[in-house]
């Protein structure tokens, strides 16, 4: 019987609840003793301290005033951005566009360029109202890093398609600026011509009236691409937005007629910016000099050499060596001698090494 109870038992166990499986324990268990509290508990640093020092001074219902200021008065960059991230999480709460461009001054300052190409991306999305001038400087620091180039261009079409922001001539002159560095070899001058060209178009459009600069950026772009024509009518537009040549609207265009064979033109260029009181470039005056001594025109391009000369411009040593050994080609071998003499007298940067193989040269070119 005492065996048939016992079986009963342990039949029933599996159905008995935990209480009671305890009750029938035979020894007493001991409790758990608790886990001992950690005896270093983790401080807070001077930086979080004063996170949260700038978070009891933001008072319920700031606003993005409250915000910029408290931004403006931080030493840190990477405090501030904490703020800025901690205050675009609380409800009611979305940034400015002032926020955004006080936030994207301090990154840029600060070098945190990691931080500036998130609120770049942010901008973009459309996190913030539109603003000119938030725009602008998210396009100048795009103009800078080399990998952002095309993010300047998708906000610019931002600006294009906004009926509050639309650019401006601060706009215009920093993307035109950026594309011109890309301008060092021709092939891929043309490319960029193109966005030259409908940059120019859109300006118009909008009724941006350009400057000096933006126009010579234009006049240099055409010149480049050896699109002289362009270039003059540019040139010619000036007078319209009240606009006077300089120095480089003269240097563009000597440079570019030189370069495409219509060195007369060039010449004329020279001669009315001369009248002007304009100076050119030394690489203006150098490769007109070239350009008439390959064209046989000696003479003239001899007064060029003592008018560059007598403005304290030197010529380099291809300059000097085309001009003197084309003179000594054309029979003209002691006017070449002499002239080298009078070179140097006027030229006093011209070195002894210099002058010595330029008159190797001419003896050279004598005996042929």
């Amino acid at each position: 019987m005492a065996v048939l109870i016992k079986r009963h038992r342990s039949f029933l166990a599996p159905l008995l609840p935990m209480t009671a499986i305890r009750r029938r324990s035979s020894a007493p268990q001991d409790p758990q003793p608790l886990p001992p509290l950690n005896p270093n508990p983790k401080t807070r640093t001077p930086l979080e301290k004063q996170f949260e020092t700038w978070l009891d001074k933001l008072k319920p219902g700031f606003t993005p005033l409250d915000v910029q200021q408290a931004l403006k008065a931080q030493s840190d960059p990477d405090l501030a951005f904490d703020i800025f991230r901690w205050t675009a999480q609380q409800r009611r709460y979305k940034h400015s566009a002032d926020t955004y461009l006080t936030m994207l001054h301090i990154s840029v300052s600060a070098r945190r360029y990691r931080q500036a190409e998130t609120l770049v991306e942010e901008v973009i999305a459309g996190a913030c109202p539109a603003s000119v001038e938030l725009y602008n400087s998210v396009i100048k620091f795009c103009c800078g890093r080399k990998f952002l180039f095309n993010r300047a261009f998708d906000v610019y079409r931002k600006m294009w398609r906004s009926d509050d922001a639309k650019p401006s001539l601060e706009t215009y002159t920093m993307l035109l600026n950026s594309l011109l560095r890309k301008f060092n070899r021709l092939n891929v001058s043309y490319g960029y011509l193109h966005t030259v060209r409908s940059i120019n178009k859109q300006m118009k459009a909008l009724g941006i009236i350009p400057d000096t600069f933006v126009l010579n950026m234009i006049i240099k772009a055409y010149a480049k691409c050896l699109q002289v024509d362009e270039a003059i009518r540019v040139f010619r537009e000036m007078g319209l937005y009240g606009c006077d040549p300089n120095l480089y609207t003269y240097s563009y265009l000597i440079k570019g007629l030189c370069e495409k064979g219509r060195v007369n033109q060039g010449l004329e260029f020279f001669g009315e910016m001369r009248e002007k009181g304009l100076v050119p470039k030394g690489s203006s005056y150098m490769i007109l000099i070239c350009s008439l001594a390959m064209e046989q025109r000696f003479d003239v391009a001899i007064d060029v050499v003592f008018d560059m000369l007598s403005n304290s411009l030197p010529p380099d040593f291809l300059t000097y060596k085309t001009l003197l050994e084309g003179l000594c080609r054309e029979g003209r071998g002691e006017e070449a001698f002499q002239f080298l003499d009078d070179f140097r007298k006027r030229d006093h940067t011209m070195k002894e090494n210099t002058y010595k193989m330029l008159l190797n040269g001419l003896h050279f070119v004598s005996r042929e």
